[in-house]
């Protein structure tokens, strides 16, 4: 490992137990109070550290915020997997598990192969093509209007396809259709020959905390034959958001 990523490494868990002024972070770490202040300084830039009114430092909100993050997807996946494991055996075909990551960056974090032996291809950690696809469109669907649009005016939008979105005006509507209707999909948007269906699952805010979703090729399934099942693939994300939020199921 490198010695400035170690050092800097090495100051979070001295933070993590209190505040810790610059000497005692030089001392904690064997430096000189200017080798200190250099790591201090990009940490800070990035918000894992903070400089208090007295100067002494403290671990920065942005630490939080990423822990709890990886937390979230951590517990969604480990609630979500049985059922999209049930999924997969009701349907046969591909499931997946999306978040949305920092930035413009939505990835799976999970998947249950197809038992056909045609199948999309995919990886966990892969990012998804964030204007095509359906767990895209759900997870970026459930973000403020106004972050909304400024993130879809960021965006390229590459011609996978001649189904793909192909610019802001036309994404922002589909992310307006999709937060209305409650599904997403994406009938060939990337891949000619696959199509999707991708249901929202729901944290204990009310908020989409994740999305999951079916894949299958034409040669397998049509995507009209795929859509009949979007009442499945529904429940099976509610039966994810009840258990990620905590929340009995209405008997």
């Amino acid at each position: 490992m490198s010695q400035t990523v170690d050092r800097a490494l090495r100051i979070l868990p001295l933070l993590a137990e209190g505040p810790a002024s610059l000497a005692e972070v030089a001392a904690h770490l064997d430096v000189h109070k200017s080798t200190a202040l250099r790591l201090l300084h990009t940490l800070h830039e990035h918000g894992m550290v903070y400089r208090q009114d007295d100067q002494r430092y403290r671990l920065g909100a942005r630490l939080f915020g990423l822990a709890q993050q990886a937390m979230e997807s951590l517990d969604v996946r480990g609630i979500a997997h049985p059922h999209l494991v049930a999924l997969n055996e009701r349907t046969g075909h591909t499931v997946h598990l999306a978040v949305h990551e920092e930035g413009e960056v939505v990835v799976y974090i999970d998947k249950v192969e197809s038992r056909y032996p045609v199948r999309m291809y995919s990886r966990i950690g892969k990012p998804v093509a964030i204007t095509v696809a359906a767990v895209a469109k759900l997870l970026l669907a459930d973000v403020p209007e106004a972050e909304r649009r400024a993130f879809a005016e960021r965006l390229d939008y590459p011609r996978y396809t001649a189904k793909s979105t192909p610019d802001a005006d036309a994404y922002l509507a589909e992310l307006a259709r999709v937060r209305e209707q409650g599904w997403a999909t994406d009938l060939g948007g990337h891949e000619e020959s696959i199509n999707c269906l991708a249901a929202p699952i729901h944290g204990a805010d009310g908020r989409v905390a994740a999305a999951c979703s079916i894949s299958a090729p034409n040669v397998v399934v049509g995507a009209d034959e795929l859509l009949t099942l979007r009442p499945l693939v529904l429940r099976t994300a509610e039966a994810i958001s009840r258990e990620l939020s905590g929340k009995e199921e209405d008997v």
